[in-house]
């Protein structure tokens, strides 16, 4: 079995109302329970949208920094992931197909090693 993240940049969630998100949630949910259901499921969450509340660490000088804020400033930051572990590929991209459609916005998936 290969575990893959399925995850989504925030800015890829377009602008919606509230209305609209509340639907949205519970069809997240039922793939979310589907993917439990079919053992696969090893972990997922939403990340907080509020970029300037991460907090970095960074040795890369021989001395550990940790400092308030991203490590760099960016345009795109994850809004929220999944971690799947499946048989191959084929499965990995039939679960974020899944993911996209009950979310609404796409989807990217990534192997971890």
């Amino acid at each position: 079995m290969t575990q893959y993240m399925i995850y989504f940049n925030q800015q890829w969630v377009g602008n919606h109302s509230e209305k609209w998100f509340a639907s949205r949630g519970p069809l997240a949910n039922d793939v979310v329970n589907e993917i439990k259901d079919a053992g696969a499921y090893v972990f997922a969450a939403g990340v907080d949208e509020d970029i300037n509340a991460a907090f970095s660490a960074d040795a890369t000088s021989g001395t550990l920094l940790i400092t308030d804020g991203p490590v760099a400033p960016t345009e795109a930051y994850i809004g929220g992931l999944t971690i799947i572990d499946v048989a191959d590929d084929a499965v990995a991209k039939m679960w974020a197909g899944k993911i996209a459609a009950a979310c609404g916005w796409p989807q990217e998936v990534r192997r971890v090693y």
